[in-house]
């Protein structure tokens, strides 16, 4: 067996034996270097999202090389926004590009829309937008010298964009509450109202006299006066009285439910027709036959229903009454 002799040529280097044994400590240097750059940059991309200028070339670019597409728009807590108005603000729409549009630019512009508190905008690879809203929902409507607002339950003002599209309907859907300190003791009223619906149905109005109590409206004229803070009872009571002598369907003036005992309800006065007897001698207007020969009084108590709990004496005569929207000096109660 023939043995060569030593080649040195053969042996590795000190620098290559000194790689090699370093190989396992490079290799995750390495790793972490790559990381650290990949870090920076996604950084940089981040910090430039944050502004328009910067990050419209980045999303260009990205929009270019990825093609996706807008495929879902999910919107939640929408109730008086208007679907047209929301759309134009988010300004994008089915078949766009998902990443064409600015979410923080859209999310602004939906802020300040009109009953739109606050928004929240998010975009969900690959083609779903998402957006919530929480509306700053009027309450009512509240008329103060001569200017119309809408309001929250608060009786702060909600605001609007006019007597156009829905919130016109807003406008003509929601009760309307009048004058001063009407708008913050509005809540209590309403929800009584609701409470009685055979009432809330006729209301038409509810004027607040002397920043105390309330005066209802009833949509064929009739004002009811409603006793400082008993309006609960008051219309419990006056529900009652509709269900049993269908006192709301009556033409009458005026229904004063501020006595503790009684209410007071003024007539219109009877024109000279009414005054004259029917044909038969029948009674007109249902009142009495005998009203003339009882000498033509001008009270005519109506006969009390099982289902009244007092009597009902009709007083026709305006001193016994206040006016609409206020009270007679002589009849003031403080």
């Amino acid at each position: 067996m023939t043995r060569h002799g030593d080649n040195r040529n053969d042996r590795p280097s000190r620098l290559s034996i000194f790689m090699r044994r370093q190989r396992r400590m490079v290799r995750p240097i390495v790793l972490v270097l790559m990381l650290a750059a990949g870090a920076l940059g996604a950084v940089a991309v981040l910090r430039d999202m944050r502004s328009e200028e910067r990050f419209a070339p980045i999303r260009a670019k990205l929009v270019s090389l990825l093609p996706l597409r807008i495929t879902r728009i999910t919107v939640s807590g929408r109730y008086l926004t208007t679907e047209a108005a929301l759309q134009d603000a988010l300004g994008v729409r089915l078949g766009d590009p998902v990443l064409g549009f600015s979410v923080e630019a859209a999310r602004r512009r939906i802020d300040a829309l009109p009953f739109v508190d606050r928004s929240v905008v998010e975009r969900h690879l690959p083609g779903t937008i998402v957006v919530r809203l929480t509306e700053r929902r009027p309450f009512a409507v509240w008329q103060n010298q001569g200017r119309f607002m809408l309001i929250d339950r608060a009786g702060t003002q909600v605001r609007d964009q006019g007597m156009t599209g829905k919130d016109a309907q807003a406008f003509l859907q929601l009760p309307l509450v009048v004058g001063p300190d009407a708008n913050v003791a509005a809540a209590a009223l309403i929800d009584a109202l609701a409470a009685q619906p055979v009432v809330q149905s006729r209301v038409t109005a509810a004027i607040r006299v002397g920043q105390r109590r309330w005066n209802l409206l009833l949509h064929d004229g009739t004002t009811v006066l409603l006793p400082e803070g008993e309006e609960i009872p008051a219309l419990r009571r006056l529900a009652d009285l509709q269900a049993g002598m269908k006192l709301l369907d009556r033409p009458v003036i005026s229904i004063d439910m501020r006595l503790p005992d009684r209410l007071v309800v003024q007539q219109p006065p009877p024109s000279a027709d009414a005054a004259a007897p029917a044909s038969g001698g029948a009674p007109v207007a249902g009142k009495p036959a005998d009203d003339k020969a009882a000498g033509g009084k001008a009270d005519h108590p109506v006969a009390p229903h099982a289902a009244a709990p007092h009597p009902v004496p009709m007083t026709p005569t305006a001193s016994t009454l206040p006016p609409l929207g206020g009270e007679p000096a002589q009849r003031r109660r403080t």
